[in-house]
């Protein structure tokens, strides 16, 4: 047994571990028998060394065997010890003399990890019977950044350090080259299918949008390039991540392109290849105006696919806009209501009032203008306002040089507070049916955020397009398995966020104690609070309280 300092490249914090080495025939292993902390600078590094052979010198005088190895611990802790071991005269001990070696967070591996194998997400690489360890360095990786999105090696520390889990990062890499094209199909297959079968096999409404992932690097490659940025980092290069889910916001799949493709070109050839690949029959898809120019609809079309988009109503024809101006043709009450137009001789386009919109645009409007004359008052030379398309649609010039607000153009904008709508070919469905699945594109972008903000797809550390692609497919995982939970247990329990339910299930922990007099180990169940309760429940999952013998080291 000796202290191991523990240094990584690219980090500036060092590991100060008491380790064993194990002789198995020729080979030599080490095992973490005690992880000490990590130290930022010499100070503190001293200071964790003496900490550490103290410790050493503790377990050797007490003649104890060796410390478990972190994953051993945990593996122990979720494993009780075979009849006949657990007597009651094991649990007669000196509270005094309990040592507790190690606390684990073991809600997350409980719960998510029983999700990831009933989900069957280790299935996706070659031959998983023979690829254990790499399915096992995948459920780990992907459990980890449902607890705390890290880089890989980061998240390596921490699973060593709160979950008892040992991973070598070489071994996270080696899965991560193992997830290739044919892994990723193989998870959009299932995650198709798991959402398919929660639905009643049923999917008839499916949500598309694209967003773009930056990176701080000014190096493009074949997946890496400049393109739009929805995050306004043109001069960085992006990769477009295409997301497919269903009205209830699970996904359906996913697809990374290169970041010089344009979004609108992205639609058709996703949409065929979905229903090549899983035979759907009738689909509606829904998208937002930007995603669905001209080129787009004929495809649409022409493919046999129907759609609801959103509608510029501002750029339709002014016999159509005098129509959607008429308060008349709408059907409801001062407060909501519903037109129906005819668009084109097999398309409608369906409006609605919402007289809480109306009130909101006109706000907006207002401290629009107020910023506005400000501006004009200050500013030296007004003209520059002209750029600003924000500001310029209420601006008319005066002579050569002056700008004032344009009234005609403020009132000629105010008729439009509160309209909203969208164009569809799905003729045979209610104006109100097509309103509500417009409303529901908020799935896909919740998505789009949860990926983004509650899992932290950026940054990510990697430059090779397979890493990327690999890191992007532990992050699809991931989101499908938090939508899983998030949906059953607001079905069986109440609506808990991402967020609410990842804390809860941080703070279910097992604690390690050792009793040295009799050689003993226990496992400590923290108390769980109702809402763990209930989401262990969902799952059908049961965590015991009561304290119970995870080893014997005599036996």
């Amino acid at each position: 047994m000796f202290v191991r300092i523990k240094t990584t490249p690219n980090s500036t914090k060092t590991a100060v571990q008491i380790v064993e080495s194990i002789r198995k025939g020729k080979t030599v292993t080490q095992k973490i028998v005690r992880h000490i902390g990590y130290a930022f600078d010499g100070d503190e590094l001293e200071k964790l060394k003496f900490l550490a052979e103290s410790i050493k010198t503790k377990l050797e005088d007490d003649g104890q065997q060796l410390l478990l190895s972190p994953e051993k611990m945990a593996e122990l802790a979720r494993r009780p010890v075979k009849a006949g071991e657990d007597n009651d005269d094991n649990y007669n001990v000196n509270l005094k003399e309990l040592v507790e070696e190690q606390r684990l967070i073991s809600g997350i591996h409980d719960v998510y990890g029983a999700l990831f194998d009933r989900q069957g997400f280790g299935n996706i690489f070659k031959n998983p019977a023979r690829q254990k360890a790499m399915v096992d360095a995948f459920r780990n990786i992907v459990l980890a950044r449902i607890a705390n999105p890290l880089s890989k090696l980061a998240s390596v520390d921490m699973l060593e350090e709160n979950f008892g889990v040992s991973l070598d990062l070489q071994r996270v890499y080696r899965m991560m080259d193992l997830l290739d094209d044919e892994a990723v199909e193989n998870l959009n297959d299932l995650a198709y299918k798991n959402t398919l079968q929660l639905f009643g096999n049923k999917i008839d409404v499916i949500f598309f949008d694209v967003t773009t992932i930056y990176f701080e690097s000014f190096t493009s490659d074949d997946l890496k390039d400049l393109g739009y940025s929805k995050d306004l980092k043109f001069n960085q290069p992006q990769i477009l991540l295409a997301l497919v889910v269903n009205k209830e916001g699970f996904p359906v799949g996913y697809k990374v392109l290169p970041g010089s493709t344009y979004e609108g070109h992205t639609l058709i050839p996703m949409l065929i290849e979905l229903r090549q690949r899983y035979q759907i029959g009738k689909v509606i898809m829904v998208a937002d105006g930007g995603m669905c120019n001209q080129k787009n609809v004929d495809a649409l079309e022409k493919e046999g696919f129907e759609y609801i988009i959103g509608a510029r109503l501002k750029g339709l024809n002014d016999e159509l806009k005098k129509k959607i101006l008429d308060r008349r043709q709408y059907k409801g009450s001062e407060e909501y209501s519903i037109g129906r137009f005819k668009y084109t001789d097999d398309k409608i386009l369906v409006v609605s009032y919402k007289a809480s919109r109306a009130r909101k645009d006109a706000l907006d409007r207002q401290r629009t203008l107020e910023r506005l004359k400000s501006k004009l008052e200050k500013q030296k030379n007004p003209k520059d306002y002209l750029s600003n398309r924000g500001y310029r649609k209420y601006i008319k010039v005066s002579g050569e040089s002056t700008l004032e607000l344009d009234e005609e153009k403020i009132n000629a904008d105010s008729c439009w507070d509160g309209l909203h709508g969208v164009v569809t070919n799905a003729t045979e469905i209610s104006e109100e049916e097509i309103l509500r699945q417009y409303g529901n594109l908020w799935h896909v972008e919740e998505a789009f955020r949860i990926t983004k903000h509650d899992l932290k797809v950026r940054p990510i550390f990697h430059w090779t397009p397979k890493r990327i692609k690999a890191h992007l497919a532990i992050c699809f995982t991931a989101y499908a398995l938090v939508r899983q939970l998030e949906y059953q247990v607001s079905l069986q329990y109440r609506n808990m966020s991402i967020e609410k339910i990842r804390q809860c299930l941080v703070q279910v922990q097992t604690s390690i104690l050792y009793y040295a007099r009799k050689k003993i180990r226990f496992a400590l169940p923290s108390r769980s609070t109702l809402d763990a309760q209930k989401i262990y429940h969902a799952l059908g999952l049961k965590r015991s309280l009561t304290p119970w013998i995870i080893k014997c080291s005599a036996q």
